[in-house]
């Protein structure tokens, strides 16, 4: 990955984070860049639980790529275990560099070490762009998913 360092998420990462998760139309709607309060408190319990993993990708000292990796165990297929990939971000000026791809690559490779089965994620019908950079890594769109907001 030369001068690029995949690393645990800390606080003080926290608000280059939100700025990715807000810089698109769909972000911009749901996240809050002026109150941290909340990402603080999630990054507590997500570093807290063994099962999840928030990464940043870290060029030259600053934070330019983010997701975080879930490890569910799980009865069905005989008992397999699954990744779910999450909140996949890249700062605007890293796009197309070939960062998403080390990120997921790594998100795979880390599935692998925990011992899953299978890979997941979920895209908003509206990142068409994203659904080919998935596809372009062997990603099927096998399912359709559902949501209940809370």
């Amino acid at each position: 990955m030369g001068d690029l360092e995949i690393r645990a998420a800390i606080s003080d990462d926290v608000p280059a984070i939100v700025a990715m998760l807000a810089d698109d139309p769909l972000g911009a709607q749901r996240e809050s860049p002026d109150d941290l309060g909340p990402y603080l408190a999630a990054l507590e319990r997500l570093s807290a639980d063994p099962n999840q993993r928030l990464v940043v990708a870290v060029r030259q000292g600053r934070v330019v790529g983010t997701l975080q990796l879930t490890i569910i165990p799980g009865l069905s297929r005989r008992g397999a275990t699954r990744s779910i990939i999450e909140g996949v971000r890249i700062h605007a000026d890293e796009r197309g560099s070939g960062l998403g791809t080390q990120l997921i690559e790594w998100a795979i490779d880390a599935s692998r070490e925990q011992g899953c089965q299978l890979v997941q994620l979920t895209s908003d019908r509206t990142r068409t762009d994203a659904h080919r950079f998935y596809e372009r890594l062997g990603f099927t769109a096998s399912h359709t998913g559902f949501k209940l907001q809370l």
